[in-house]
Order: structure tokens, then C-alpha cells, then sequence
């Protein structure tokens, strides 16, 4: 006969998915920047608010970071590379998007081992690509990546039951 495991109380929950949270942010530096919005927001309060450029106050995703980023297909089933994720959305300054972007691809740089000219040339590219989308009239079409149009060729062909398989380890009810 099995053993009758405690399940968590209500009141508990939160400190146990803190603490469960806090092991993943510190497995890896990478972690640690997808996990802790708070504390980047916190971060930006005590930094000179010369030092940040202040751009309008418009729609941000309040958690940009890279594992926040990805295919997107519309009705029609075109494909595009976009922010896929709204749960912290506010009002704010779009250079803390962009800040929080570049610390993200920093971060996953930097543990991937990558050179350090390739971390320079990466946040060159988000910034030329964010000035780029203000150039009035200019509707030019960005050269897409090999690696990017691979992962959008794939993310054409997945269903739902791709998702399942990955995630759910086990379907019985």
C-alpha cells in the first residue's frame, strides 16, 4: 500500500514556490534574469533616472527577456518572431524593455560561451533594430537569421499534441 504523501497547505504554497523559484534562478545566471522582475524593477529605481534614456510612456511588456521571445503565427498562418508574453504588461518606459532585452541576451551570451564581440555585435543589432522601426516611411524587411527562419519553419508544422507530449510526462488520467 503506498504512503499518503502531505500535500501543502494553502498558506504554505507561496513560500514553497518561492523557495522552488529561487533554486531554478540559482542553477544559472540566465535564470536568475527570467526570474527576477521584481528585482530588476527594484534595480532601475536606484539607478539615476539620467543615466536612463526616458522614452514615452507606452504599452511594454514588463518581462522582456529572450525566453519571452518567439514564433507567432497570425490567423492566416504567417509566421513572425514577436514578444509572446503579456502577464506583466504595464505602462512604462520602453528603454526598460529594451534594458531588460539586452541584459537577457547578455546573460545568455555569456553562458553559451559565446565570444564577447558576439555579446557587442548582439546588442548593436537590438539597438539599430529598435531605432530602425522609428525612420518614418522606411518599411524595409530585415534580413531574417537561418537560425530564426528554422525555428518559424518548425513552429509552422507544431500542434497542440507536440506541446503535450513535451510537457505532460504522464497522460493517464
Amino acid at each position: 500500500m503506498r504512503k499518503q504523501v502531505a500535500l501543502p497547505t494553502v498558506s504554505d504554497r507561496a513560500a514553497l514556490l518561492t523557495q522552488r523559484r529561487n533554486i531554478k534562478m540559482a542553477e544559472s545566471a540566465h535564470a536568475y534574469v527570467r526570474g527576477s522582475t521584481s528585482k530588476f524593477y527594484e534595480w532601475l529605481d536606484t539607478a539615476s533616472k539620467a543615466k536612463l534614456p526616458e522614452g514615452p510612456a507606452i504599452w511594454i511588456c514588463g518581462d522582456c527577456h529572450i525566453g519571452n521571445l518567439g514564433p507567432v503565427s497570425d490567423i492566416e498562418g504567417k509566421v513572425s518572431f514577436q514578444i509572446r508574453d503579456f502577464d506583466q504588461t504595464v505602462i512604462g518606459n520602453p528603454a526598460h524593455d529594451l534594458i531588460r532585452l539586452a541584459l537577457s541576451l547578455a546573460f545568455a551570451a555569456r553562458g553559451s560561451n559565446l565570444p564577447g564581440i558576439m555579446t557587442v555585435h548582439m546588442m548593436q543589432a537590438l539597438l539599430e533594430g529598435y531605432a530602425a522601426e522609428f525612420v518614418p516611411g522606411d518599411e524595409t524587411e530585415v534580413e531574417v537569421p537561418l537560425i530564426v527562419r528554422k525555428a518559424m519553419k518548425r513552429a509552422r508544422c507544431r500542434t497542440w499534441k507536440h506541446l503535450a507530449r513535451e510537457r505532460i510526462a504522464d497522460i493517464s488520467p
